[in-house]
């Protein structure tokens, strides 16, 4: 293993995770800056209920694969090397949350972080997603369902056996974006979080 090939990789995915997706789909589509209305997030959650549908879903589709794409690029460029992967499937998700392309100010991590996890632990992630969408039905709330899913992504790693690193890198996820919620559980206790179809 090459460490310099390996920072190269590294770098290479902070800047994909950094692609600001919903702050370029509103500005394309709509011609405003999603930092400025709603919930200020350029998340998922907040184009949608800003810009609409479509902006809302290619945010979610190229958020996820942001994720997704370093981790399987270390896995092909690295075969059967834990580091590359892990490190990569990282640098994505802090480059999501912290952008260099926006002042280093990101989203929460959430669709990134599942792209990332699909392509390092598919079944557990696959039984998070559930998590999130009954969490999601039952509150109204995306953040809530996120919140969810996120808190039971290290169980199901237990559940199904993933290796130590991963499971650390999973904990590590879970409490990175439950921290960047610390807004959405305050307005939830207030009453003031928004739905997905509420505009603010």
């Amino acid at each position: 293993m090459n460490p310099l090939s390996v920072a190269g990789l590294v770098l290479l995915s902070y800047l994909l995770g950094g692609i600001p997706t919903g702050y370029l789909a509103v500005r394309w589509m709509r011609g405003i800056d999603i930092r400025e209305h709603g919930s200020g997030n350029p998340g998922t959650a907040n184009v949608y209920r800003v810009a609409g549908a479509v902006p809302g879903i290619i945010t979610l589709i190229v958020d996820g694969l942001k994720g997704w794409v370093p981790v399987v690029l270390a896995q092909r460029l690295f075969p059967g090397q834990t580091t590359p992967m892990m490190l990569c499937g990282a640098a994505a998700i802090i480059g999501h949350d912290w952008t260099v392309f926006l002042g280093f100010k990101g989203g929460k991590g959430v669709a990134t972080s599942a792209g990332v996890f699909a392509a390092m632990m598919p079944v557990p992630l696959a039984c998070t997603v559930v998590v999130f969408i009954i969490g999601y039905a039952a509150s109204g709330h995306i953040s809530v369902g996120s919140m969810a899913g996120a808190a039971l992504l290290p169980v199901f790693n237990l559940i199904f056996g993933t290796p130590l690193p991963f499971m650390a890198m999973a904990l590590a996820a879970a409490a990175l974006i439950l921290y960047k919620h610390i807004p959405n559980i305050k307005r939830l206790f207030s009453g003031k979080e928004l739905f997905l179809h509420e505009k603010k």
